[in-house]
């Protein structure tokens, strides 16, 4: 059975700075994986190589049996990023950032046809934003921006989602929608990476989890992963040489 996501023996630099080293990891679909680390382990350098966009030094890297580029030209892997990473004042509306996911069956005039609509109308339904179709997407909330983001995935028909800290500035109630939404798509077959400081709602969220530091250092249940004694690995107290 071909994983979901297939990262083998996966070398990044960035210059003189390590960012990845032989980073291995096997996805198989209809599962949440959650991915811990702290700032400077890798997390973002390993999304950036599933998604395909940095070329690993070694290693290499499948998503659904293909190479990353063609899964990402095709729709099959789906990015929400941090918050950070968004100009939240450029002029678009909440439809119009979902309408993205539809470009790659769109032709060059990117003109939407019925079947578009009806996606993008259908994943905002999902999310619980169809009422925020037509509103700026810098006056959402911290959650309703990650949902946006999900909802794109959806419209775009992807069967993988990369979530990086989807938690980051969002209040309970939002998160607990998103971690039941993702639990949702997860049942549906879709396979999803999320990165996340908020330890204390792996066990709720992920089927399973890994500790990056460079590397996978650890690769189980999120309850083994959350042990101390792996945390202190993950997190800058001692690794593995």
């Amino acid at each position: 059975m071909t994983a979901a996501i297939d990262v083998d023996a996966v070398t990044v630099h960035y210059g003189g700075v390590l960012a990845l080293d032989r980073a291995t990891l096997k996805l198989e679909e209809g599962r949440i994986c959650g991915l811990v680390g702290m700032n400077g382990s890798g997390k973002s350098t390993l999304f950036k190589a599933i998604m395909g966009l940095v070329k690993p030094d070694a290693g290499t890297v499948t998503v659904a049996g293909d190479t990353p580029a063609r899964a990402r030209r095709s729709g099959v892997v789906s990015y929400v990023p941090q918050s950070e990473d968004v100009d939240w004042q450029f002029p678009l509306s909440v439809q119009e950032v979902v309408m993205m996911g539809r470009y790659g069956r769109m032709g060059p005039g990117r003109r939407p046809r019925r079947a578009d609509r009806l996606a993008v109308a259908g994943a905002l339904e999902r999310v619980e934003l169809s009422d925020f179709a037509q509103r700026q997407i810098g006056q959402l909330s911290g959650g309703q921006k990650k949902r946006t983001f999900v909802a794109r995935g959806i419209a775009q028909g992807a069967t993988t989602l990369l979530l990086d800290e989807p938690f980051a500035g969002v209040d309970k109630r939002s998160e607990a929608t998103i971690v039941a939404l993702l639990r949702e798509l997860a049942r549906e077959g879709a396979t999803i990476l999320v990165s996340t400081h908020d330890l204390h709602a792996l066990p709720d969220l992920a089927d399973e989890a890994v500790l990056l530091m460079r590397r996978v250092l650890l690769h189980g249940t999120p309850r083994e992963v959350l042990q101390p004694g792996n945390l202190a690995l993950a997190f800058g107290l001692g690794a593995p040489a």
